[in-house]
């Protein structure tokens, strides 16, 4: 039997530790097991826990970069006995507030893996750009989606006037950068839900509260949710806007493109390569005008409405499942 010890950060099956990356290492964990492989979890909350997960492999490893991270002389010690393959979900030195010591330790974890997944191409071109891995050792495993069938195929059809936006509060998805656009807009009829967790930045989540409190109610701001509410949030969505200042890929753009939904986002980072196939409008990052101005074509355009539904349906039947991003972890692993 084939096997893989995958070191995780702790929670990945938490449903209040909502993040794309614990549903990208969920997905290829549950689809290596249904391949049969037999995959021994390690879960690490900080470094001495990744020094433990870490420690005396015997055979391959998958670490998840994010717990690489945390202690970069471990993965250097577990490369010297087995087989190390680091999982880049984002690249740390890409951000403009990035912590010096958040990007040395990404620097010597990653260098210290035999090879690299990197969650898109674009994470996989930061990485080779900032000199942190050759190109030969980085391979891609873009996030998949799921066949569009039963909830999944009415999502999209609600209130066309009803946005919704789905991610942590933090400054990167660039929620404030919405609420500026959207009130640009007290014109127009809209309503917005945010959907995501305001643990990680909670200075930065109470900026976004009072500037949703200033819009009057439009604004709901919803927490963490489940699988059926977010379902739900799909469903009544008229179109999903993604903000983003920096994104290697954004699972839950992804999530709404395979489900047949329009989107307006920022072109950066992965994001138009997630949504190559057509359906969305892109816009500057950072920039609130050029967003309001998507919004209010979108919302006072009805041709235009329809043009992007149809070409999102036909798109969701183009984008990559599940199973193919199994199938490349799964190559890097065995040629490991």
């Amino acid at each position: 039997m084939k096997r893989v010890r995958f070191v995780v950060p702790i929670g990945i099956d938490d449903p209040a530790r909502v993040s794309g990356g614990n549903v990208y290492d969920r997905r290829v964990r549950d689809g290596l097991r249904r391949r049969g492989w037999q995959v021994e979890v390690r879960e690490a909350a900080d470094a001495s826990g990744a020094a433990a997960a870490l420690a005396d492999p015997d055979g391959v490893v998958l670490v998840d970069g994010l717990a690489a991270g945390w202690d970069a002389e471990a993965v250097r010690a577990a490369s010297r006995r087995a087989p190390v393959v680091l999982l880049a979900h984002m690249v740390a030195a890409a951000f403009p507030d990035a912590d010096a010591a958040a990007v040395d330790a990404e620097r010597r974890s990653v260098g210290a893996a035999r090879r690299v997944i990197a969650t898109s191409r674009w994470t996989a071109g930061e990485l080779v750009a900032r000199g942190l891995a050759d190109r030969a050792a980085v391979a891609v495993a873009a996030p998949g989606v799921d066949p569009l069938h039963g909830d999944a195929a009415r999502s999209g059809l609600g209130d066309p006037r009803h946005l919704l936006c789905v991610g942590v509060l933090a400054p990167h998805k660039g929620q404030d950068v919405l609420l500026a656009a959207v009130a640009r807009l007290t014109d127009l009829e809209w309503t917005c839900t945010l959907a995501g967790s305001a643990r990680a930045r909670p200075a930065f989540a109470a900026e976004i509260v009072r500037a949703a409190a200033a819009l009057g109610g439009r604004v709901r701001l919803a927490g963490v949710l489940g699988d059926a509410a977010l379902d739900a949030e799909y469903r009544g969505c008229g179109v999903v806007v993604a903000p983003s200042r920096v994104e290697s890929a954004g699972i839950a753009i992804g999530d709404a493109a395979g489900r047949g939904i329009p989107v307006i986002a920022a072109a950066v980072g992965g994001i138009p390569d997630t949504l190559a196939a057509g359906g969305a409008v892109l816009v500057p990052p950072g920039d609130p005008d050029a967003l309001a101005g998507a919004l209010r074509a979108w919302l006072g355009d009805s041709a235009l409405r329809s043009r992007l539904r149809a070409e999102a349906r036909r798109a969701a039947t183009r984008m990559p499942r599940w199973d193919d991003t199994v199938s490349a972890v799964e190559r890097v692993l065995e040629a490991a």
